[in-house]
């Protein structure tokens, strides 16, 4: 295969699963607001399209009750006055949210989504063969954080630019324990490539023998995500909606837009270092089965990222920096030189352990 035709292939790869995942953000909003209802004895979105069942004699039953809510609150977005205050930094302003989305929708690219289908020789992706994908991964996260810090720069407002410090001082802080967990599935693959680390997990998946730094990869999402419990930077009631409160319209969208986003892009990320990835039942067989396998385990890390929200409290601003340095670092740090010394151990045949 020529250059251009691997270029031509990853090009067509790269538009089909950006779709796909656009159009998967949307549905995730409305995922939440039915399960946050469902859990909190509340009514969610059901009036905005459905499908009408007709019952002889009896009220109609309503299927799928608001499944056109996304593309109403799409409407009201597109339709909403976005005003730009008048101090604002306009080239700044404006480039923020684009550097927010834009690195949501970089990640997707070493994911490996399924084995060899259409075409591909090894594992279907966007970028297959890169061998160096964890550190991709890691560099394209760390890009976020510029989008909510220059977002509440660029605003010149005292509730934004305190936001986006916040973004800086948390992101950066839980990156650190969030790089060091996953060194540790790097280490028992003996690979950066995502798709060797899926491979490696043939006979269990890696949550079952690195419990601890699946917990603590876990948490550090909900950090990097800025998702409850860990939203301080948007805290209403303390910084009157932070890094985004100068934003409407589109502009304003585009900040939930990578929100979403980047939920199921670390979905997708947690399913290949811990969760075995595309690999499941028959899927030697049957390559494309491995797509239906993450698009299980990736709603199922949404759920769950719901539950969180609608479950636990925010934390104040004091203890999220405490738990970070004090706790999640350490364990981060203990659980890398754990498991360094356990794969020497296990390759020199003192100790029984799968590498």
């Amino acid at each position: 295969m020529t250059l251009g035709q691997i270029a031509l292939r990853a090009l067509i790869a790269g538009f089909i699963m950006s779709l796909v995942v656009i159009t998967g953000f949307a549905y995730t909003t409305l995922l939440e607001r039915r399960l946050l209802a469902r859990l909190q004895a509340r009514i969610g979105p059901n009036r905005a399209g459905y499908i009408p069942l007709p019952r002889k004699g009896k009220r109609e039953r309503r299927l799928l009750g608001g499944i056109m809510q996304p593309a109403a609150d799409a409407v009201k977005l597109f339709f909403k006055e976005d005003a730009t205050p008048a101090m604002v930094d306009r080239v700044v302003y404006n480039l923020a949210p684009m550097l927010t989305v834009i690195p949501a929708i970089l990640i997707l690219a070493v994911i490996p989504w399924a084995g060899p289908i259409l075409g591909y020789e090894e594992y279907f992706a966007i970028a297959p063969g890169i061998d160096v994908g964890i550190l991709f991964i890691l560099a394209i996260t760390s890009i976020g954080v510029y989008g909510v810090v220059l977002a509440g720069w660029g605003s010149n407002s005292k509730y934004a630019i305190l936001g986006g410090i916040r973004a800086s001082a948390q992101m950066i802080s839980y990156e650190l324990s969030l790089a060091l967990v996953i060194l540790a599935p790097v280490m028992l693959a003996g690979s950066m490539n995502l798709n060797d680390i899926v491979v490696a997990q043939e006979g269990g998946w890696y949550v079952l023998f690195l419990p601890v730094a699946a917990i603590v990869f876990i948490i550090g999402v909900f950090a990097e995500l800025q998702r409850a419990p860990f939203d301080l930077l948007e805290a209403e009631q303390e910084l009157s909606s932070g890094y985004n409160v100068e934003y409407g319209g589109m502009r304003f969208g585009m900040f939930f837009m990578a929100e979403y986003m980047k939920m199921i892009s670390f979905s997708a990320i947690a399913a290949v270092l811990f969760f075995g990835g595309y690999r499941g039942p028959f899927v030697d067989q049957f390559p494309a089965l491995g797509l239906l396998y993450m698009f299980i385990k990736i709603v199922i890390g949404l759920i769950i990222m719901i539950w969180v929200r609608a479950s636990l409290p925010r934390l104040r601003y004091d203890q999220l920096m405490g738990f970070g340095w004090k706790v999640l670092l350490p364990i981060a740090v203990l659980n890398f030189l754990i498991t360094a010394v356990i794969i020497v151990l296990a390759s020199e045949g003192i100790i029984a352990f799968p590498i």
